[in-house]
């Protein structure tokens, strides 16, 4: 098993920078990709952003040029960057954790951008 801890959430004002941070630990296996979803009341659940192991990164169209992921292999940790955010990045923001077929999600944590 795989255990997903988030942090980093909050209320910010439009334009504003938060940090999320994801901590796995567990059985990881060493090839896998970790990122972030959000949803939104009322929507689907959405990619923001995945890095794979090797480093390559994926990001929603909605994001780029504003958020920045990365990761730090030896603490098993992804980081999500969120700069200039918007109200429309008011979402729950779930980390997830793939590895072959197995898929796992952290609690999520809120994000509010708003005046």
């Amino acid at each position: 098993q795989v255990q997903l801890v988030e942090s980093g959430g909050g209320l910010v004002q439009p334009g504003g920078s938060l940090r999320l941070s994801c901590a796995a630990s567990g059985n990881i296996l060493r090839v896998n990709t970790m990122g972030w979803y959000r949803q939104a009341p009322g929507k689907q659940r959405e990619l923001v952003a995945v890095v794979s192991s090797g480093g390559s990164t994926n990001y929603a169209d909605s994001v780029k040029g504003r958020f920045t992921l990365s990761r730090d292999n030896t603490k098993n940790t992804v980081y999500l960057q969120m700069n200039s955010l918007k109200p429309e990045d008011t979402a729950v923001y779930y980390c997830n954790l793939r590895s072959f077929s197995s898929s796992f999600w952290g609690q999520g944590t809120q994000v509010t951008v708003s005046s």
